[in-house]
């Protein structure tokens, strides 16, 4: 259990030592994709302080002033902004996009996230913030989409609308879609391991051949093909956006 892990750690911790990073987002309800499933506690401490990493915790040196820390459950932890320029160091851009896009999702001000990075201009991951602060989207479905939307992005294809409302000719609603582009009437649903369920599979079929007949190009793909195959994620959908 996470409060366990972080209590048994902070037994031993030194004065200042605030939770941050992955553990700081755990804390936040922000799901971090493309990181190793690594249990380990991370906690920034006050620089020369004599601790250092072992098996049960991550020990990062930086000072973390008051107004970048927060309060839950009696924890002092890494405020949303610090969390999410900390993460921008240590993490894919795709990565970050995701946790963009939760921040987002729980209200998070758009316009905040221009102030962080110039706050934090120079250090490590600056620049990374900086390419993925104005690409994020609270509509995203999940974080998993939110990597797929960044290897679009990343090789130059058209941004997609999220959740996008697909009617028929008569103007009735036939789906609320995960990426569209309605101009070229392609769209694309990302399969999470909810749609393997039998009452799930049974009414993306049914969703399926509506689209299709309404003049859709449907594209699915699933955590494997945006983990394994993402060139031939990009060829298909090349293909379905300019018809090479």
């Amino acid at each position: 259990m996470l409060r366990q892990r972080i209590d048994a750690v902070l037994l031993g911790a030194p004065a200042g030592s605030v939770l941050s990073h992955r553990t700081a987002a755990e804390l936040w309800d922000l799901e971090v994709p493309l990181v190793d499933d690594d249990r380990r506690v991370h906690l920034t401490v006050p620089p020369g302080a004599r601790v250092r990493s072992r098996a049960d915790r991550v020990v990062h040196a930086s000072v973390v002033p008051a107004p970048e820390t927060r309060r839950i459950d009696g924890l002092l932890v890494t405020s949303p902004s610090r969390t999410w320029i900390d993460l921008a160091g240590a993490v894919p851009p795709a990565a970050l996009l995701a946790v963009t896009d939760q921040l987002l999702a729980q209200g998070y001000p758009a316009d905040q996230f221009a102030h962080v990075v110039r706050r934090y201009r120079g250090r490590r991951g600056a620049a990374r913030a900086r390419a993925v602060m104005g690409r994020g989207d609270r509509r995203a479905g999940s974080p998993m989409e939110s990597v797929l939307r960044w290897a679009i992005l990343d090789a130059g294809l058209p941004c997609p609308v999220l959740q996008h409302e697909v009617r028929d000719e008569r103007g009735r609603f036939l789906a609320a879609v995960d990426m569209a582009w309605p101009e070229r009437r392609a769209l694309v649903e990302f399969d999470g391991d909810v749609h393997r369920e039998r009452r799930v599979f049974v009414n993306d079929l049914r969703r399926q051949n509506g689209l299709v007949l309404a003049g859709w190009q449907v594209l699915r793909f699933s955590s494997a093909d945006v983990l394994g195959r993402q060139a031939g994620i990009l060829r298909l959908l090349t293909r379905a956006l300019t018809g090479n």
